[in-house]
């Protein structure tokens, strides 16, 4: 049993080496991101149609080379230090995340089975929910993503907004997924609690966000929209965070994160044509949360076990550990040292990603 000083110094110390881990990876990322940021403008106009989706898949490359290459630095850097902390044995880190990404002919089909339930049991369901409880939402993604001269292709023709979607999406989950679960989510365990690295890397991502608020057309809007921005993605995240730990694979939840975008843009598309969302609705959302309800009913008993499983896991998070002396005032001062680390993360990837 330890002291109430050691505990709190050990929650201190955990997650202050997972920021030094997090502060190298991001260094790298920051410095594969200059690449696209300031090369590709000398060979191509930033009004090009091919601008936008050849930015994004740069992003996307950048980061996938970025992550393993860094932590293969960080664990260089960092493993004197690294011996009481590290959880488990960790020779080889950046091996072990470039597995997440494999896919072989024996699971391919389970993966891919995984990534339609994610799609169709979590993505699309809240964003219809979302679209239709709260319509400005809508108008505030269409605005909110528009503005920006790499999104112009949702100002397009179909054709182009097609091409250009498909390339953008699958790439902006590729990089959102890598960082965010493949990274955060994954490392985070490796130091403190499973469920903690969960909440950290899912504020993260919520946070991230809620960040659009910061774009200038964002004051036309009141606070809650990013806000509830914020709160469906974080939930989104958890649910993610906590696949990623059993399942250990990228490609489902990049497939069915690429797939839920792809489709949001389409509603954002047709926000942008002057199409009425009922339209958007019957046409779209309808046939989709058919088959929704369809693949709930079919893996009805694999979708309770995951959830019934991941719920029971999510709960140890509140709950105070006895084993190790924790008392109300430690649990609490978890709670509060988490999403201090949430948000010290999400200010040095503002800076990442402003580039």
């Amino acid at each position: 049993m330890e002291s109430v000083d050691n505990l709190k110094k050990k929650i201190i110390i955990e997650r202050f080496r997972f920021i030094g881990e997090v502060f190298i990876i991001f260094l790298g990322i920051f410095l594969f991101l200059l690449i696209p940021r300031f090369l590709l403008p000398l060979f191509l106009d930033e009004k090009s149609i091919f601008f936008g989706p050849l930015y994004y898949l740069l992003r996307a490359v950048a980061i996938i080379l970025a992550i393993p290459l860094f932590l293969l630095i960080s664990n260089i850097i960092l493993e004197s230090q690294k011996k009481n902390i590290i959880i488990e044995e960790d020779l080889n880190p950046s091996m072990g995340y470039i597995k997440m990404y494999s896919i072989s002919k024996n699971n391919f089909k389970y993966q891919l089975l995984y990534g339609l339930l994610i799609l169709f049991i979590v993505f699309i369901p809240l964003d219809f929910i979302g679209y239709f409880l709260f319509p400005s939402t809508l108008e505030y993604t269409a605005v909110s993503l528009s503005s920006q001269p790499t999104d112009s292709y949702l100002l397009a023709s179909y054709f182009i907004f097609l091409i250009s979607v498909l390339i953008i999406q699958f790439s902006v989950a590729i990089y959102e997924e890598s960082l965010t679960r493949g990274f955060l989510t994954i490392r985070g365990i490796e130091y403190f609690h499973k469920i903690s690295a969960v909440i950290i890397s899912s504020l993260y991502f919520g946070l991230m966000h809620f960040a659009y608020f910061l774009n200038p057309e964002s004051r036309n809007y009141p606070v809650w929209i990013p806000f509830f921005w914020f709160l469906q993605t974080f939930i989104v995240a958890i649910l993610l965070s906590i696949f990623i730990i059993k399942k250990k694979r990228l490609f489902p939840v990049i497939f069915a994160h690429a797939m839920n975008n792809i489709i949001s843009a389409h509603a954002v598309w047709n926000y942008l044509q002057g199409n009425d969302f009922i339209i958007v609705t019957i046409y779209l959302y309808l046939p989709l949360l058919i088959i929704s309800a369809i693949l709930f009913i079919w893996q009805f008993p694999r979708i309770k076990s995951s959830v019934s499983n991941g719920f029971d896991e999510f709960k140890t998070y509140f709950k105070i550990n006895k084993s190790i002396g924790e008392s109300k005032g430690d649990l609490f001062f978890r709670f509060l040292f988490d999403f201090f680390i949430g948000v010290l993360i999400l200010v040095i990837g503002l800076f990442i990603f402003a580039v």
